[in-house]
């Protein structure tokens, strides 16, 4: 499927696709849990974004991602966790969201040495509220799944010598979803019919 063809409609394909299969869970005591907020426009489907605050010592820092973080103690499983994190991260309350579902759980970090299961939660809200950034995010924004869509959008992230898959959904060079957040994004699309990462 090429590129251009791409786009996440409408809320209702997501929330039929998503009802109609079962997510692959991943059995683990180091996990994480993410948000994936979707809003429904007169044009398609926006998701929320984040660009993590660049800091020491996380491993994340400063790269765009779904809001989200560790799942603690505190935490009565994954998807409480994804709700924390995002109220913590952006001020967005989802208790009153609709869940849509979930994707299948990702394995993230080193193997045998620091693994990572990391979990993702798909959710609908109806209104846009003002979001309340804390420390650990430098920004966040709405972006329309047509975005991720666009041909000229789809570059490349360079690591190293490794030279991965991404897509641009701001400024050139800086708000590029890659990694572990470009995974679930497609994954987002896969589940609909229309992935982009291969």
């Amino acid at each position: 499927m090429r590129v251009r063809e791409l786009r996440v409609r409408s809320i209702e394909i997501v929330r039929n696709a998503l009802s109609a299969r079962e997510p692959r869970l991943v059995a683990g005591s180091n996990r994480a849990a993410v948000a994936i907020v979707l809003h429904d426009t007169p044009t398609g489907v926006d998701l929320l974004l984040i660009e993590r605050a660049r800091r020491f010592g996380d491993p994340w820092s400063g790269q765009m991602a779904f809001p989200g973080g560790r799942v603690d103690a505190r935490d009565r499983d994954d998807a409480a966790a994804a709700e924390r994190e995002t109220l913590e991260e952006v001020g967005l309350d989802l208790a009153g969201a609709e869940r849509l579902g979930r994707l299948d759980d990702v394995r993230a970090g080193i193997p045998l040495v620091a693994p990572l299961v990391l979990c993702a939660f798909v959710y609908r809200i109806e209104e846009r509220p003002a979001l309340a950034l804390n420390h650990e995010v430098e920004a966040a924004f709405w972006v329309a799944s047509t975005t991720c869509a666009e041909p000229a959008r789809h570059t490349g992230w360079s690591l190293g010598p490794l030279r991965l898959p991404g897509v641009c959904v701001g400024t050139p060079g800086r708000h590029v979803v890659w990694g572990l957040t470009y995974r679930l994004l497609d994954s987002l699309f896969g589940v609909v019919g229309a992935p982009f990462g291969r």
